[in-house]
């Protein structure tokens, strides 16, 4: 009896766990839902299954281009001309014509707003100098990611043989994508338009209705063809805590926005974020033997936050910081520690990257000369 009633508990969580997928994303193929900061999922619904993206494959595109801006081999007021091979495009476009000058700052927001094909084409060839050699650095890309179920064919999605990902490597795209938070400049914009060099403008919609419908949206990508349905990956912000799905391969525009809906209003209702430390926060200094520098302040690489439920009671935490041994040359920016957050039975909670924003230097033989006169004249142990 006691065996029979372990298996019907088991069969009633599968079956609660289901209708509950169900319930959240009834009319997607696949999905998953998920919290920015801490990476947590709040909901999936098989997604490990492999689907097209269709214009989805942009939000990859779009991370190459602001990696490659980040870096500074690339810079927003660069100019691109337009190729044939992007002019030819087809599909969603934004008009370019062979031969037109446009800056990337452009044709990103072409990207971004209008799904523009030929704009991301243009992108793709200043980049890496040619489509096959972006594609190539968009599967790298995704591998360094740890993303074993994506694989692209093209810049743009459209349908292709062998062109897939899922909703949880998309998730992952899109999380490092917003890493480079300037991309929302351009997501978050409705409408716009993009100036032709003959004096004419090109009104840029975005496909992406929920911008304008949904309280906090301000991205990131949709997606649609005949192979893959609709799709959108949506990243919405409200207070301290951002949001992002995936859904794929929906029947209609509406359906995949109602799916949508409803699992962000399912993650801004039911949960809720701490924000413990911010970037900013100093977390103490740490001595550096042999630099220009002897103290260097330290904080944390990202925001320090918890994500709990929203009827969770108030918890008390604490912090452990551990400091690797450093060795100058030290980068601004390099990690040098970590910190570790605990709860009130010292359970770790998670752990955060500690750098310092400063670079540091060998010291010259001139300073490390001088504070071994300074520790001689004040009587300190050498």
């Amino acid at each position: 009896m006691k065996k029979i009633g372990i298996v019907l508990l088991l069969c009633l969580s599968v079956f609660i766990k289901n209708v509950w997928a169900e319930e959240l994303a009834p009319n997607s193929e696949s999905a998953i839902l998920l919290e920015v900061s801490t990476g947590k999922i709040l909901y999936e619904k098989d997604a490990d299954k492999k689907l097209a993206p269709a214009s989805m494959t942009k939000v990859m595109s779009m991370l190459l281009i602001m990696e490659a801006i980040d870096s500074g081999k690339l810079s927003f007021e660069d100019e691109v001309v337009i190729s044939d091979n992007a002019s030819s495009m087809g599909g969603s476009q934004i008009f370019l014509q062979t031969g037109e000058k446009y800056k990337v700052s452009e044709l990103l927001k072409g990207i971004a707003v209008a799904s523009g094909n030929d704009a991301v084409v243009a992108m793709a060839e200043k980049v890496s100098g040619s489509v096959s050699a972006f594609v190539e650095a968009m599967n790298k890309k995704a591998s360094s990611l740890g993303l074993k179920n994506t694989h692209f064919v093209n810049p743009h999605g459209l349908e292709a043989e062998n062109h897939y990902t899922t909703a949880r490597d998309m998730s992952v795209m899109a999380r490092e994508l917003l890493k480079h938070e300037r991309i929302l400049e351009y997501t978050s914009l409705y409408e716009d338009y993009l100036k032709k060099p003959d004096g004419s403008s090109v009104w840029l919609v975005n496909t992406n209705r929920l911008v304008r419908f949904y309280e906090g949206v301000d991205g990131l990508k949709t997606g649609f063809t005949n192979q893959a349905g609709y799709c959108i990956t949506t990243t919405a912000k409200r207070g301290d805590m951002r949001l992002l799905s995936v859904v794929m391969n929906a029947e209609t525009s509406d359906l995949r926005s109602k799916d949508t809906v409803s699992m962000l209003n399912y993650g801004f209702n039911t949960y809720k974020l701490d924000v413990l430390l911010s970037k900013d926060s100093e977390l103490g200094e740490t001595k550096i033997e042999k630099g220009n520098v002897l103290i260097t302040k330290l904080y944390p690489e990202q925001d320090v936050t918890i994500l709990k439920k929203a009827s969770d009671e108030a918890i008390n935490y604490d912090y452990n910081l551990v400091v690797n041994k450093l060795e100058v040359p030290i980068k601004s920016g390099e990690v040098v520690g970590y910190l570790e957050v605990l709860d009130e039975q010292d359970n770790v909670l998670k752990e955060v990257n500690v750098i310092t924003k400063e670079e540091i230097k060998k010291a010259s033989l001139w300073q490390l000369g001088s504070r071994l006169f300074d520790m001689i004249t004040s009587g300190l142990p050498i």
